[in-house]
């Protein structure tokens, strides 16, 4: 009898040792490499471009962050295991070749030079440099009618610059230290357009406070392909891009559009959207 209870009670102690060992972790976040079990993803994007990539109060919205998420999602990744990390445009090649990122979706560019250092899937939209003016403004219909108007974009762009060299030689050409405030500046009278790429402009226009204001010409004049940004050694860009595919085929891509730029007076440039994510090298 005696011996019996000794057995039965080494036996649950081993079981009650493997359960432990087992267990020991189930409250940490998980470091291991299978996608989705628990680990985060983390995504570089814009903290201050409405209807693109917005940080409102540590909510973000915008048509970036919405493919981020479908992106994600595709991947294994549910929304909670995503962590969105903000990406200035002088940062995101360092921010990727300094393993602070998994990926990013921030109006990003696909260049050759960049291409040196990072790596790209996608395009999974392609802008393109446009103009914002009054809603009521049917004078500007495209650059060529910019002589003797004054034109605003950030401090340090070139857009503008490029317009004046180009398109409009007699253009003004004014700064201001963002294109909310290139707006704010238009409101008031003193400024008759603002240029950048077509879906930024659309993402000023649609916010609450600039709806119905506003309008984008729908004269794109360059061509600028919105890369996801990877690291150059990633594994990841087929299936990038198959769930980039999958969001334009199955809708959500346009619907994510038109939810994003509401009240700008927008159309997206069709003979060049959506597009097809390029082969990954």
């Amino acid at each position: 009898m005696r011996k019996t209870f000794y057995a039965a009670a080494a036996m649950a102690a081993a079981a009650a040792l493997t359960l432990s060992a087992c267990g020991g972790d189930s409250g940490s976040e998980s470091t291991g490499s299978a996608e989705g079990d628990g680990e985060k993803i983390r995504i570089g994007i814009k903290y201050d471009q409405p209807g693109l990539g917005f940080d409102e109060g540590g909510s973000f919205s915008g048509f970036d962050v919405d493919v981020a998420k479908y992106v994600a999602n595709e991947l294994g990744y549910s929304e909670d295991q995503i962590k969105f990390e903000e990406s200035p445009s002088a940062q995101r090649e360092n921010m990727l070749e300094n393993d602070q990122v998994d990926m990013i979706f921030a109006t990003y560019s696909i260049t050759d030079t960049r291409k040196e250092k990072v790596g790209f899937a996608g395009p999974y939209f392609v802008a393109g440099q446009d103009l914002l003016v009054r809603s009521d403004n049917n004078d500007i219909k495209g650059p060529e009618d910019l002589n003797g108007k004054n034109l605003c974009s950030v401090t340090g762009s070139t857009s503008a610059q490029k317009i004046k060299d180009t398109l409009a030689s007699d253009v003004n050409l004014m700064e201001q230290p963002s294109y909310a405030e290139c707006v704010t500046a238009m409101q008031g009278g003193s400024i008759d357009a603002v240029t950048t790429d077509d879906i930024i402009l659309a993402g000023l226009a649609s916010t609450e406070a600039n709806k119905g204001q506003f309008k984008v010409v729908g004269n794109t004049f360059s061509e600028e392909q919105y890369g996801v940004g990877i690291p150059k050694d990633s594994d990841k860009c087929e299936d990038i891009n198959a769930a980039i595919q999958k969001m334009i085929d199955s809708g959500a891509w346009e619907e994510a559009i038109k939810k994003n730029t509401e009240g700008a007076d927008y159309t997206f440039n069709a003979e060049l959207n959506p597009p097809t994510p390029a082969a990954c090298a």
